[in-house]
C-alpha cells in the first residue's frame, strides 16, 4: 500500500481548484466578449455579425411576449422596425457549464419599435452554446421590471 502524505493531497487539490477557477474566468471572459459583440451588432444592425453570433436555433423572446427565430429577429433589426440606441448591463452574472453559458442581469435598453421610442428596465437571460469553438446565442428572454 502506498502512503500519500496529506500535505501533498491538499497541494494537489489546491492546484486543481486554481486551474478550474482560471478556466472558469477565461470562459466567462469569452462569454462577456460574445455579449459585447451582440450589443455592438444590434446597435449597428450589422447583419454579418448577427449571423455570426446568433445560432440557427435561436429562440428570441422579447419582453412583449413576441417570439422570433433567428431570421425573423435579424430581419426586424435590419429592416429598421426594431432599433437599439443603448444597452447597459447592471452586474451581469455569467455561469459557464462546459460548452453552455448562462448570462443573467438587469439591463436597460433604449431605442424604438416601429418608430415608438422605448426605455425599458428589464431582466435579461441569455443562453450561449459553444459551437465549432465559438459562443453562439441560442436563447434570449427579457422580462419587464415594474
Amino acid at each position: 500500500m502506498i502512503k500519500i502524505r496529506p500535505a501533498l493531497n491538499l497541494a494537489a487539490l489546491v492546484l486543481v481548484f486554481a486551474a478550474s477557477v482560471v478556466g472558469q474566468d477565461k470562459a466567462a471572459n469569452s462569454v462577456r466578449q460574445a455579449e459585447d459583440s451582440w450589443v455592438a451588432a444590434i446597435k449597428s444592425k450589422d447583419k454579418t455579425e448577427l449571423e455570426a453570433i446568433l445560432s440557427n436555433d435561436l429562440v428570441y423572446t422579447h419582453s412583449t411576449g413576441l417570439v422570433e427565430n433567428r431570421d425573423q429577429y435579424i430581419a426586424s433589426l435590419t429592416s429598421g422596425s426594431q432599433k437599439y440606441d443603448g444597452v447597459s448591463y447592471d452586474a451581469p452574472s455569467i455561469r459557464v457549464y462546459d460548452s453552455t453559458a448562462v448570462v443573467a442581469t438587469k439591463v436597460t435598453m433604449t431605442g424604438s419599435t416601429k418608430g415608438t421610442p422605448f426605455n425599458n428596465q428589464l431582466r435579461l437571460l441569455h443562453v450561449w452554446v459553444k459551437q465549432s469553438g465559438k459562443w453562439m446565442l441560442v436563447a434570449h428572454q427579457t422580462t419587464r421590471l415594474p
